[in-house]
């Protein structure tokens, strides 16, 4: 009797760290949108990966840990990929597009990571599973283009959603190549080096390339909130998810950061949310739903 409660409260740790961990990313985007109107991409990136660093470093601490060569090599490729490549690209972009927009496209990640899967770990998709991909991919399409296809549309908003779903496309690398890696380390730990090996290099890039470091009084609660609680805490959250309730459902869950993005965005930023916008939801969940539930043999 003591298992199956103990059980049962372990569950609905886990639908929680995972909703909880889908709010916090879908604010990433509101909290990072009005802070780029002053603050370089490159320096914004390289603050909040040192503080998800910081975030993480007492839950890592716990846990010691010893690497191989092999695994310091793979370890410096996650890093680059996944906290340097990616955020660069991604603030780059959000410069660009709205935060509802990028929002939604942040959902690609979780389409790349299944095909790199189908790469890296020789994993299959069944016949569902690629209708799948092609629906969410249909849906990325309506939120980049807004079904408008002339040559006179394509703008710095096209260039902006393109930078966000190529760094999804780095996240997405990262995801599988910490996989990897996985074996001989807590993700906790394995986040917390990525992050912070990341962050120094973005800042070696800043002192290498001249750019100010301005960060306004006003912006520290947000760059603050989007270092410790959007990335940090939520990937904390996250993973806390994955332990309890399994890989399918925490994904199924965390996929709604797209509608708190728009949410946030509508709340905070005064952004209008077009049907466009809802439509493209609406097919991407759906997409992620068949995915999930029988795209995978």
């Amino acid at each position: 009797m003591k298992t199956d409660v103990h059980f049962g409260k372990e569950v609905k740790i886990g639908y929680v760290s995972a909703l909880l961990a889908a709010v916090l990313f879908g604010s990433v985007s509101t909290l990072a949108k009005p802070t780029l109107t002053t603050i370089h991409p490159l320096v914004l990136s390289f603050i909040v990966y040192l503080i998800a660093s910081l975030t993480l470093t007492p839950i890592a601490q716990k846990t010691k840990f010893s690497l191989d060569k092999k695994n310091w090599i793979l370890i410096i490729t996650v890093a680059l990929s996944g906290a340097v490549i990616a955020p660069t690209l991604y603030f780059f972009g959000l410069e660009q597009v709205t935060a509802s927009d990028t929002a939604i496209l942040t959902n690609g990640e979780i389409v790349f990571s299944v095909l790199f899967a189908l790469l890296f770990f020789k994993e299959k998709l069944n016949k569902v599973g690629y209708f799948a991909v092609v629906i969410v991919l249909l849906g990325i399409m309506i939120v980049t283009t807004n079904l408008e296809f002339s040559s006179s549309s394509f703008d710095l908003k096209n260039v902006g959603n393109l930078l966000i779903i190529v760094a999804t496309g780095f996240w997405a690398l990262d995801n599988n190549l910490s996989k990897l890696v996985s074996h001989r380390l807590e993700v906790a730990r394995i986040v917390q080096l990525k992050s912070a090996i990341g962050g120094v290099i973005l800042l070696g890039l800043v002192i290498a390339l001249q750019i100010p470091i301005d960060v306004k009084p006003e912006h520290i609660p947000n760059v603050v909130l989007l270092g410790a609680a959007g990335f940090g805490v939520s990937i904390y959250l996250f993973i806390q998810g994955l332990k309890r309730i399994g890989t399918v459902k925490t994904i199924m869950i965390f996929s709604t950061s797209a509608i708190f993005g728009m949410i946030f965005a509508s709340l905070f930023l005064n952004e209008t949310i077009g049907s466009y916008q809802i439509i493209a939801v609406a097919i991407m969940l759906g997409g992620l739903y068949l995915l999930h539930k029988g795209g995978l043999e």
